[in-house]
């Protein structure tokens, strides 16, 4: 019962609000309509407070902005970034054709979920470094074209910008890293030597892999640390949603599979063993020294890319053993206290059918890299299939995970 503090008695003594109503006439109904009052006032006074502590942490959070927001990639960044606790969207960049709307208007939105209330109506720009609508912006996620990402990328950078990218232009630079996580945290070293050398006054450029290289890399990581690879053989089910929007054509890939996607066999074969490489004494990267052999397929699958793959062990293991060493693996990026961290980095699936694309390409909201089928192979040693979401961990996922891993370590202030 609410309690009012009521006329002519003692100090700190108090009357109920049902029996100040009672005795001045009111009834059963006035002691509702009190009662009502007091809860809304307090409700309010709650609600003020809430929105104040909102205000405060939305003031905390990092500022970033977009480039490529209306197009496949940058929806996903956009649906991913809603609601983040550490970053804050404030900018979005797309071509002239897009500029001077705001974003709902820009986009033809084609995830899931609505587009975050709080960029509905940010206004998208060029994507001009020099603009004012990108002045007070901390990191810069590069959701480009590869024909278009390179020059404009490394502009931001030298604003002072940090710029996660998703295009291949300056994957294979010596000294940019192709970032993962759950599997070459460390290589984030090499960027205080990047800025120098780069004069970018502070700002810096980190690169994802290619969806299929991510997805393989992440799968393969308990058994390269475990027994370590001498040899790859990976044949790639990718999904239709890699090739961005609008895709191949219907009459293309309906009731097909198409057995070529340009560059991607040389990219999975290049990318992996940098991303497994070391940093040199130069602050530069040196390859691993295992050998990948890619044949990269177009399936007719929304979203998902599942790879079977043949592996040559530098030191021999049962499949039971790598079974083992897969379901032991620790979390990385959930033990690096990243917000977008799932409970596991990869999984292993019991299920003698699984993973599936359908089925498992959103484990851990799509930051999962799931694998199955490890068993005896006839050529080499072990044979398996892994499963990951290519535009949530292989994309814009896993961008804005390495956003959060520089800023953990300290390489973008929170200030």
């Amino acid at each position: 019962m609410a309690f009012v503090q009521g006329a002519g008695l003692d100090v700190g003594q108090k009357r109920s609000v049902g029996h100040v109503c009672q005795t001045r006439g009111y009834g059963n109904a006035g002691v509702n309509v009190r009662v009502a009052r007091v809860s809304a006032r307090r409700c309010a006074v709650v609600s003020m407070q809430q929105r104040a502590e909102q205000d405060a942490a939305q003031a905390k959070k990092i500022k970033v902005a977009v480039l490529g927001a209306t197009g496949s990639v940058g929806q996903r960044f956009i649906e991913l970034l809603g609601g983040h606790p550490w970053f804050d969207v404030v900018a979005l960049g797309a071509s002239s054709r897009s500029a001077g709307k705001p974003y709902e208007e820009a986009c033809r939105w084609k995830q899931a979920v609505p587009i975050p209330e709080e960029t509905r109506r940010v206004v998208v720009s060029d994507c001009d470094a020099s603009l004012e609508a990108f002045k007070d912006v901390k990191i810069v996620f590069s959701g480009l074209d590869n024909e278009v990402a390179g020059d404009i990328e490394e502009a931001f950078a030298k604003t002072g910008k940090a710029v996660f990218s998703n295009a291949k232009n300056h994957r294979m630079d010596p000294d940019v890293p192709i970032l993962i996580p759950p599997v070459n945290a460390a290589h984030v070293e090499v960027l205080p030597a990047q800025i120098k050398a780069r004069n970018f006054n502070g700002g810096f450029l980190v690169t994802n892999a290619n969806c299929s290289t991510t997805v393989m890399s992440i799968g393969l990581k308990p058994i390269m640390e475990k027994f370590g690879i001498e040899k790859i053989h990976v044949t790639t089910m990718q999904a239709i949603s890699g090739a961005g929007y609008p895709g191949l054509p219907s009459m293309d890939i309906i009731d097909n599979v198409v057995p070529y996607i340009g560059s991607e066999e040389e990219k999975m074969e290049s990318e992996s063993k940098k991303i497994y490489g070391t940093i040199g004494k130069d602050g530069t990267f040196e390859n691993a020294d295992f050998v990948v052999s890619a044949m990269c397929n177009r399936v007719h699958v929304l979203d998902g890319h599942l790879e079977a793959i043949s592996l040559k062990l530098k030191t021999p293991a049962t499949p039971e053993q790598v079974i083992e060493a897969i379901k032991a693996y620790p979390s990385v990026t959930k033990q690096l206290g990243l917000p977008s961290a799932p409970e596991k980095d990869v999984v292993y699936c019991d299920a003698p059918d699984r993973p599936q694309t359908r089925l498992d390409r959103m484990l851990g909201g799509g930051f999962t890299v799931s694998v199955g089928r490890v068993r005896k192979c006839t050529i080499n040693d072990i044979r398996l299939v892994c499963l990951g979401h290519n535009t949530i961990v292989g994309a814009a996922g896993g961008s804005i995970i390495n956003a959060e891993l520089c800023v953990a370590k300290g390489l973008i202030s929170r200030e």
